[in-house]
């Protein structure tokens, strides 16, 4: 094979343990090698350690954790097992699933064994209404993390906030908050353990392998290639490949990348290339954490979600499904539907002059509204009949779907798509009605904003053990090879459970990878 050399000759560096990339997952693993001695380097592809878990609100489930104790929340490993069994089913294997949920309130407790590591329950409702939900929620989120006296070369390398990111401004000042509080929080641990080294702009290009194990890697840094040795073994938590179009075409059929909420830099899939050329079997390739997002001037889309008010539209003028669904929910409806998944057939969210200019739901909020309009993705008009001229929908049937959704919202049911009947529904909803989710459209001036079918990352990616080992296709491990987070094919399937099982479980595996290269040589 390509990759496989002759490891007398010389390497740049070596190291017990290496990361590729720094995310939550990433660094749960990173932290956990080097507090249990081993030498651990951690390397970033971008100039940010974080990739897009510093975008995220950081909810992180994870059902029977002291957290959730000290709030006095009653869950444990065997209540999120019935649920998260409901939910995924068979979809994926019993003892991958086991691994996470019984992982779950080890890695907490292992984390917080760090004085720079502590989470917190908040509410935030589970995805679906199956045996073992919580309706309030299980999550447990970091706590923020105080801005230090003086600048920490590390805290100040955490990459900005999405918002901030997308409309080219500066990090705030003050506290890290939701994903940038627990990158900053994992990343002072990991220093603290004297065990731990950082490089960015270091881009894994391929493994280096030696009968059949991972023995090293090659990366491209300041221009040159570093090869790498590792001792123990190789953790890939680099993201998927959202942005990557060639392989979002291949495996997937979209017509591009441009939609992701993926942090720019990274997410192009090299890790799980450079792990198929080592032998790993994949699985889930075609499958993302889908939601609807908001699409921006310059082609690309912000995550959308929490509507409070205003309808979702196809092509047709009707609506499609229950605008409150949890993101990932109604970006498969999206699916289903072919609304929204090309730039010829959006989806149009529907709202009227009650709310002004502002946008009602939780979304990037755009910096100019009048880019957005000039680029046709943001129409006003003072009747339906205006709207629907301009968006290029039949008038009379706009007036029909926002006639009959103004009678649900007079009597407080939605008898189409039941909008407004499930706590998650209810969660965000800021309406005065019988049904505060349902505010009815009828107040001039109505405006359109374009939305299309986005996503927070591809979750297809290589298979893996319950130890986080990176398997072949006959089943078999690669000896020092593991990954975690959406490097791997997801422990969820083609489900999204909760809030928060995407870094979650990424952080678990991380967890029980760092835990299981750290038992080799002791007989365990």
């Amino acid at each position: 094979m390509a990759n496989t050399v002759n490891t007398q000759n010389s390497w740049d560096q070596e190291c017990d343990v290496l990361v590729v990339g720094s995310g939550g997952g990433a660094l749960t693993g990173a932290y956990g090698a080097a507090a249990r001695g081993l030498d651990t380097l951690v390397i970033e592809k971008t100039g940010y350690f974080g990739g897009t878990t510093a975008y995220a609100g950081a909810c992180l489930w994870l059902p029977g954790n002291q957290a959730q104790e000290r709030a006095g929340l009653a869950d444990s490993a065997d209540l999120g097992r019935a649920y998260f069994r409901a939910v995924v089913g068979e979809a994926t294997d019993h003892d991958l699933q086991d691994a996470y949920l019984d992982g779950a309130g080890e890695t907490v407790a292992f984390l917080e064994d760090s004085r720079h590591v502590k989470f917190e329950h908040r509410p935030f409702p589970d995805y679906y209404a199956t045996p073992g939900r919580f309706d309030a929620g299980r999550g447990v989120f970091p706590v923020d993390l105080p801005a230090p006296e003086e600048q920490h070369p590390l805290l100040t390398a955490v990459r900005p906030p999405a918002w901030a990111e997308r409309l080219g401004l500066p990090a705030p000042d003050g506290p890290l908050t939701d994903g940038r509080a627990l990158i900053g929080r994992l990343l002072l641990a990991y220093e603290s353990t004297g065990n731990g080294r950082t490089l960015l702009h270091t881009a894994l290009t391929r493994l280096v392998t030696e009968d059949g194990r991972v023995v090293g890697a090659e990366a491209e840094h300041d221009g040159r290639t570093l090869r790498i040795g590792v001792r123990r073994g190789v953790l890939l938590a680099a993201g998927g490949f959202e942005a990557n179009a060639e392989l979002r075409r291949e495996w997937q059929g979209l017509s591009g990348a441009d939609w992701t909420m993926g942090a720019p830099g990274g997410n192009t899939g090299q890790a799980l290339l450079a792990a198929v050329e080592a032998g790993a079997g994949t699985g889930l390739l075609d499958e993302s954490w889908w939601c609807p997002s908001l699409r921006f001037p310059d082609g690309s889309a912000a995550f959308t979600l929490g509507l409070h008010g205003g309808i979702f539209v196809d092509g047709c003028g009707r609506r499609f499904a229950n605008e409150s669904l949890p993101y990932d929910r109604m970006g498969r409806q999206m699916l289903a539907a072919e609304a929204g998944t090309t730039a010829d057939n959006p989806v149009w969210w529907v709202f009227d002059g009650r709310f002004g200019d502002e946008l009602p739901g939780i979304t990037v909020v755009p910096a100019d509204r009048k880019a957005f309009t000039e680029a046709g993705l943001w129409h006003t008009a003072d009747t339906l009949d205006g709207l629907a001229a301009r968006i290029g929908v039949d008038a009379g049937a706009l007036r029909d779907t926002v006639r009959t959704f103004n009678g649900y919202a007079a009597d407080g049911v939605d008898a189409d798509f039941h909008r407004g009947e499930d706590p998650y529904d209810l969660f965000f909803a800021q309406g005065k009605g019988p049904n505060t989710c349902l505010v009815p459209v009828e107040e001039g001036p109505y405006h359109a904003v374009q939305i299309v079918l986005g996503d927070l990352g591809t979750k297809g990616g290589v298979r893996t053990d319950t130890r986080a080992r990176v398997l072949r296709e006959d089943g078999t491990p690669i000896p020092g090879l593991y990954a975690a987070g959406n490097t791997a094919a997801s422990v969820s399937g083609p489900h999204y459970p909760g809030p928060g099982v995407p870094i979650g479980s990424a952080m678990v595996f991380g967890h029980l990878a760092a835990a299981d290269m750290a038992a080799q040589g002791t007989g365990r």
